[in-house]
């Protein structure tokens, strides 16, 4: 794992976002993880990043908190995340990756709409996230690879969001690279 302190920082700071509904602080918290995601390509901060926007979009949704099962999976994922500081803390990075394959394993136990609303939730943000991670100059196959998401889907996302004409993602045309060079060599 890499930037264990901003890992402790995210999830300590996830925990307090996610039991006050703080959605907009939530998806501060996974835009912070998905740049740190971007610079080291580190499996645990690109799945902290998707838990943490999964849960702001989760707690936007005001009907979710009427339907069966979610007090059960609040509590759960409550419980995980106060499991993952505490492995961070101990230094025990095996079964801080195990509280991560538990949140998922949660939504699995799930059962009825808000199983499948919450699995729905979770494929969009890694998707989501796979672009954000393109944007910050991964390859699509990088991205779809570390995700777990196939390329179409993701050209999917970027093509309907605009991200590919995004300054930053778009390359000179030859006229302005032969100026560049030639400025290298006056």
């Amino acid at each position: 794992m890499k930037e264990v302190e901003n890992v402790l920082r995210i999830l300590k700071e996830t925990k307090t976002a996610f039991q006050t509904n703080n959605s907009f602080k939530l998806k501060q918290l996974s835009n912070q993880t998905t740049n740190t995601a971007s610079l080291t390509q580190d499996l645990d901060n690109i799945a902290l990043a998707v838990i943490v926007y999964s849960l702001s979009k989760i707690v936007e949704r005001e009907n979710y908190k009427q339907l069966p099962g979610w007090k059960n999976f609040y509590s759960k994922i409550n419980l995980f995340v106060d499991k993952s500081i505490r492995d961070i803390e101990k230094k025990d990075y095996n079964a801080f990756e195990g509280d991560f394959k538990k949140i998922k394993g949660t939504i699995e136990n799930l059962s009825g709409k808000l199983k499948k609303y919450i699995k729905d939730v979770f494929r969009y943000a890694k998707i989501n996230k796979a672009s954000r991670l393109h944007e910050h100059g991964l390859s699509m196959e990088q991205t779809s690879k570390l995700l777990g998401i196939s390329m179409y889907e993701l050209a999917d996302y970027i093509g309907k969001t605009g991200i590919a004409d995004a300054p930053e993602s778009q390359t000179m045309n030859v006229k302005q690279r032969i100026k560049l060079v030639e400025r290298f060599f006056k």
